[in-house]
């Protein structure tokens, strides 16, 4: 991968990637970490890259305004949970509580003292998810890891370790459900396939309500930043 560009006042920084198999200009923008990509062929050149680019600058420049704004978590902010918003209040309590929609939190390193709530709750939610589904269809899994992803809410390995993201915890909990779902499917068919959907529908019939739900909203849960 080459340098990047930057294009346009104020300048939009534009990473470059060869392909080889690439046969013309492809920008992208990533709705998870709001980063634009230029793909473009491996003969192409860095100067056709900057034009092509700089042609492109107004539509990249709407697709950046849709995006979400970056919500950092502070007092008097609002923490995505389980498909509500919590008000923040920072106390001199040490340990965090809920109560009527507000979470309560020491004012002293609170940024990381939700985002380690947050990765527990994730944790003690999604085992006793997996062990249901996994339970539904005799297939045993490996371990479970929990992790910050941008490309995907969950994984499964041919080993049959679960990755998921620790942010399916602010999605309601049918959503969260749904990702257990899909990557315990992934135990009797590892690919996406007929037959894997299939499995997945037979765990949870409406999962295409709760897919569609993290489309539509999974960037807003990736735009909330723990730390400033």
């Amino acid at each position: 991968m080459s340098g990047p560009l930057f294009i346009g006042s104020p300048p939009i920084e534009v990473r470059i990637k060869r392909n080889t198999r690439a046969k013309r200009f492809t920008l992208r923008l990533s709705r998870t970490d709001g980063k634009a990509t230029l793909t473009l062929p491996s003969r192409a050149s860095i100067r056709e890259a900057e034009g092509f680019a700089q042609r492109q600058e107004g539509w990249l420049r709407a697709q950046i305004s849709k995006l979400p704004e970056i919500s950092i978590l502070l007092d008097g902010g609002r923490l995505p949970f389980r498909g509500t918003e919590l008000d923040i209040v920072t106390t001199t309590d040490k340990s965090i509580r809920i109560e009527n929609n507000k979470i309560f939190v020491n004012d002293k390193y609170s940024g990381a003292r939700l985002q380690a709530f947050v990765k527990t709750e994730a944790r003690n939610a999604l085992y006793p998810a997996v062990e249901k589904y996994a339970a539904q269809i005799a297939r045993p899994f490996n371990r479970i890891t929990l992790r910050d992803t941008r490309s995907r809410w969950g994984s499964c390995s041919a080993e049959g370790n679960l990755m998921f993201s620790w942010r399916l915890i602010m999605a309601p909990p049918l959503v969260l459900d749904y990702v257990a779902a899909h990557e315990v499917a992934h135990l009797a068919e590892m690919n996406h396939s007929t037959a894997f959907w299939d499995v997945v529908e037979t765990l949870m019939s409406d999962y295409k309500n709760h897919r569609n739900w993290l489309r539509e909203h999974g960037a807003k849960l990736h735009a909330v930043k723990f730390t400033t």
